[in-house]
Protein backbone atom coordinates (compact mmCIF):
# COMPACT_ATOMS: atom_id res chain seq x y z
CA UNK A 1 0.00 0.00 0.00
CA UNK A 2 1.02 3.38 -0.87
CA UNK A 3 0.20 6.65 0.33
CA UNK A 4 -0.58 9.16 -2.05
CA UNK A 5 0.89 12.44 -0.85
CA UNK A 6 0.48 14.35 -4.13
CA UNK A 7 -4.12 14.40 -3.70
CA UNK A 8 -3.19 16.01 -0.24
CA UNK A 9 -3.81 19.91 0.36
CA UNK A 10 -0.84 22.00 0.44
CA UNK A 11 -0.61 23.20 4.03
CA UNK A 12 -2.88 20.68 5.78
CA UNK A 13 -2.16 18.73 8.13
CA UNK A 14 -2.14 15.40 6.68
CA UNK A 15 -5.58 13.54 6.31
CA UNK A 16 -5.53 9.58 8.10
CA UNK A 17 -2.53 11.29 10.10
CA UNK A 18 -2.59 12.12 13.96
CA UNK A 19 -0.11 14.30 15.29
CA UNK A 20 1.33 13.03 18.67
CA UNK A 21 4.57 13.80 21.04
CA UNK A 22 6.92 11.89 22.98
CA UNK A 23 9.46 13.90 25.61
CA UNK A 24 9.35 17.84 26.01
CA UNK A 25 8.46 20.64 23.58
CA UNK A 26 5.72 22.32 22.53
CA UNK A 27 2.88 21.22 20.50
CA UNK A 28 3.98 19.25 16.80
CA UNK A 29 2.68 20.87 13.36
CA UNK A 30 3.27 18.13 10.60
CA UNK A 31 2.19 19.70 7.38
CA UNK A 32 1.66 18.78 3.67
CA UNK A 33 4.26 21.07 1.99
CA UNK A 34 5.68 21.57 -1.84
CA UNK A 35 8.77 20.42 -2.88
CA UNK A 36 9.37 19.71 -6.57
CA UNK A 37 12.00 17.77 -6.40
CA UNK A 38 9.22 15.02 -4.51
CA UNK A 39 7.45 12.15 -6.20
CA UNK A 40 4.24 14.01 -7.18
CA UNK A 41 5.28 17.05 -5.49
CA UNK A 42 4.14 17.42 -1.85
CA UNK A 43 5.86 16.04 1.33
CA UNK A 44 4.38 15.58 4.92
CA UNK A 45 7.20 17.69 7.07
CA UNK A 46 7.11 18.35 11.11
CA UNK A 47 7.43 22.11 10.69
CA UNK A 48 7.45 23.36 14.55
CA UNK A 49 10.91 23.65 14.78
CA UNK A 50 11.20 23.40 18.68
CA UNK A 51 14.58 22.92 19.58
CA UNK A 52 13.78 20.84 23.11
CA UNK A 53 16.49 18.13 22.73
CA UNK A 54 14.59 15.09 24.06
CA UNK A 55 11.44 15.89 21.78
CA UNK A 56 10.11 13.47 19.14
CA UNK A 57 7.48 14.42 17.31
CA UNK A 58 5.22 11.30 15.63
CA UNK A 59 2.78 11.17 12.84
CA UNK A 60 0.48 7.77 13.32
CA UNK A 61 -0.94 6.65 10.20
CA UNK A 62 -4.56 5.49 11.77
CA UNK A 63 -5.79 2.66 9.03
CA UNK A 64 -3.14 0.33 9.49
CA UNK A 65 -2.48 -2.07 12.32
CA UNK A 66 -0.29 -4.83 12.10
CA UNK A 67 1.49 -6.90 14.06
CA UNK A 68 4.44 -8.07 10.41
CA UNK A 69 5.03 -5.02 8.28
CA UNK A 70 7.29 -3.55 6.84
CA UNK A 71 7.36 0.08 6.18
CA UNK A 72 9.33 2.31 3.79
CA UNK A 73 9.95 6.24 2.75
CA UNK A 74 11.87 8.20 1.45
CA UNK A 75 13.15 11.34 3.46
CA UNK A 76 15.47 14.11 2.95
CA UNK A 77 16.86 16.04 5.86
CA UNK A 78 16.31 20.02 5.21
CA UNK A 79 17.13 22.00 8.13
CA UNK A 80 17.86 21.87 12.06
CA UNK A 81 20.72 22.84 14.12
CA UNK A 82 20.47 20.21 17.12
CA UNK A 83 19.39 17.63 15.07
CA UNK A 84 18.55 16.79 11.35
CA UNK A 85 16.73 13.21 11.85
CA UNK A 86 13.91 11.44 9.94
CA UNK A 87 12.40 7.73 11.31
CA UNK A 88 9.80 5.26 10.61
CA UNK A 89 8.05 4.11 13.69
CA UNK A 90 6.52 0.70 14.33
CA UNK A 91 3.83 -1.24 16.97
CA UNK A 92 2.56 1.85 17.84
CA UNK A 93 0.91 1.36 21.16
CA UNK A 94 0.73 5.01 21.48
CA UNK A 95 3.21 7.86 22.13
CA UNK A 96 5.02 6.52 24.16
CA UNK A 97 5.46 2.97 23.30
CA UNK A 98 6.77 1.75 19.96
CA UNK A 99 10.00 0.97 17.96
CA UNK A 100 11.76 3.27 15.79
CA UNK A 101 14.41 3.25 12.98
CA UNK A 102 15.87 7.15 12.38
CA UNK A 103 18.64 8.26 10.03
CA UNK A 104 20.60 11.99 11.14
CA UNK A 105 22.20 13.92 8.75
CA UNK A 106 23.68 15.69 11.12
CA UNK A 107 25.30 12.87 13.19
CA UNK A 108 25.88 10.41 10.11
CA UNK A 109 24.34 7.75 11.65
CA UNK A 110 21.59 5.20 11.61
CA UNK A 111 19.97 3.72 14.70
CA UNK A 112 17.62 1.32 15.83
CA UNK A 113 15.98 2.27 19.31
CA UNK A 114 12.49 1.12 21.56
CA UNK A 115 10.34 3.50 23.55
CA UNK A 116 9.25 2.05 26.25
CA UNK A 117 7.11 4.62 27.92
CA UNK A 118 8.36 7.66 26.82
CA UNK A 119 11.98 6.70 27.60
CA UNK A 120 14.39 6.19 24.24
CA UNK A 121 16.68 2.94 24.58
CA UNK A 122 19.17 2.40 21.54
CA UNK A 123 19.13 -1.07 20.16
CA UNK A 124 21.57 -1.05 17.55
CA UNK A 125 23.41 1.24 15.25
CA UNK A 126 25.59 2.41 11.86
CA UNK A 127 27.59 5.47 11.46
CA UNK A 128 27.41 5.84 8.07
CA UNK A 129 27.59 9.90 5.57
CA UNK A 130 23.49 10.44 5.95
CA UNK A 131 23.75 13.59 3.48
CA UNK A 132 21.69 16.85 4.53
CA UNK A 133 19.36 18.14 1.52
CA UNK A 134 19.97 14.68 -0.82
CA UNK A 135 16.81 11.87 -0.74
CA UNK A 136 17.49 8.94 0.94
CA UNK A 137 15.49 5.55 1.26
CA UNK A 138 14.85 4.57 5.29
CA UNK A 139 12.73 0.97 5.81
CA UNK A 140 12.07 -0.26 8.73
CA UNK A 141 10.81 -4.35 8.82
CA UNK A 142 9.24 -6.22 11.93
CA UNK A 143 8.33 -9.94 11.80
CA UNK A 144 8.05 -11.93 14.90
CA UNK A 145 10.90 -10.62 16.83
CA UNK A 146 13.26 -10.16 14.03
CA UNK A 147 13.78 -6.26 13.68
CA UNK A 148 15.49 -5.29 10.15
CA UNK A 149 16.60 -1.55 9.23
CA UNK A 150 17.50 -0.45 5.84
CA UNK A 151 19.56 2.49 4.26
CA UNK A 152 19.41 3.33 0.56
CA UNK A 153 18.48 -0.53 -0.08
CA UNK A 154 21.57 -1.54 2.04
CA UNK A 155 20.41 -3.80 5.37
CA UNK A 156 22.17 -2.09 7.83
CA UNK A 157 20.91 -3.40 11.15
CA UNK A 158 19.21 -6.81 12.54
CA UNK A 159 18.14 -7.23 15.72
CA UNK A 160 15.93 -9.47 17.84
CA UNK A 161 13.29 -7.77 20.40
CA UNK A 162 9.79 -8.96 22.00
CA UNK A 163 9.10 -5.91 23.87
CA UNK A 164 6.31 -5.26 21.80
CA UNK A 165 4.95 -8.35 20.30
CA UNK A 166 1.47 -7.26 19.34
CA UNK A 167 -0.12 -5.63 16.73
CA UNK A 168 0.61 -1.14 16.23
CA UNK A 169 0.08 1.18 14.13
CA UNK A 170 2.86 2.64 11.96
CA UNK A 171 4.41 6.17 11.43
CA UNK A 172 6.88 9.27 10.79
CA UNK A 173 9.29 10.42 13.21
CA UNK A 174 11.47 13.49 13.97
CA UNK A 175 13.70 14.72 16.65
CA UNK A 176 14.04 18.53 18.17
CA UNK A 177 13.94 20.87 15.66
CA UNK A 178 14.23 18.77 12.49
CA UNK A 179 12.71 19.60 9.00
CA UNK A 180 12.59 16.92 7.01
CA UNK A 181 10.89 16.04 4.21
CA UNK A 182 9.07 12.80 3.91
CA UNK A 183 7.79 11.36 0.42
CA UNK A 184 6.83 8.23 -1.21
CA UNK A 185 5.41 5.92 1.66
CA UNK A 186 4.89 2.63 1.29
CA UNK A 187 3.44 -0.10 3.90
CA UNK A 188 3.74 -3.99 3.10
CA UNK A 189 1.88 -6.28 6.14
CA UNK A 190 0.72 -9.41 6.79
Amino acid sequence: MKIDISSMPTGSQPPGFTDALTGQGGAVRWRVLEDSSAAGGKVIAETSQDTADYRFPICVYESLVAKDVKVAVRFKPIEGSVDQAGGIIVRVRDSLNYYVARANALEDNVRLYKVVDGVRRQMAGQNLKVTGGAWHTLSLKVEGDIIEVAFDGTRLIQARDATFSEAGKVGLWTKADSVTHFSEIEFESR
